[in-house]
């Protein structure tokens, strides 16, 4: 994927910043314009639409998800601990657009992403749980994954190894293992 132009990404810079700060829907293009010191026209030319801008404030979030999950059903051996520290190297890496995706999921659920990032959670838990998991192992599944994206959220300047060892024992217990 080529690299944005310097304006293209201050713009994402800035719209991520107020998206995260305001709220997507409270934060208008003329907004995002008038913090860079630019005309809303210029905006524009980079991003059609807000919808766009979304989109591509969090494709890098969207590839990383979908390479790590490929990644692992391909190699279809990884055990549990292994595909919970990545699904927290993951979160981690994310923190900031995963904060947006949950702040802003009415919005996002009408561009089709929040279906998609939940969508992950299931293609986790069968690599986990195997292909048909029982009631008990999906709810536990569900609490130890988004437990995990939790603690990536709630702890941000906790040291990273020990929020890691932590919060990967923790989704351990909480499946079970």
């Amino acid at each position: 994927m080529p690299k944005p132009s310097d304006t293209k990404q201050r713009i994402l810079d800035v719209a991520r910043e107020l998206f995260t700060t305001q709220g997507v829907q409270r934060t208008s293009l003329q907004d995002i314009a008038d913090r860079l010191g630019i005309t809303k026209p210029a905006l524009y030319y980079h991003f059609p639409s807000r919808e766009e801008l979304v989109r591509s404030i969090l494709q890098p979030l969207l590839d990383d998800g979908e390479e790590f999950l490929l990644a692992q059903e391909a190699r279809g051996d990884a055990s549990a601990r292994e595909l919970i520290e990545g699904f927290f190297d993951f979160n981690h890496r994310h923190r900031a657009p995963v904060i947006m995706l949950l702040a802003e999921m009415p919005t996002l659920a009408d561009l089709g992403l929040i279906d998609r990032v939940l969508g992950w959670r299931a293609r986790l838990t069968e690599l986990i749980c195997g292909p048909e998991p029982t009631l008990e192992q999906s709810a536990r599944a569900v609490l130890a994954l988004g437990g995990l994206q939790d603690v990536c959220m709630q702890f941000p300047d906790a040291p990273v190894e020990e929020l890691r060892a932590a919060a990967v024992a923790a989704a351990l217990d909480a499946l079970g293992r």
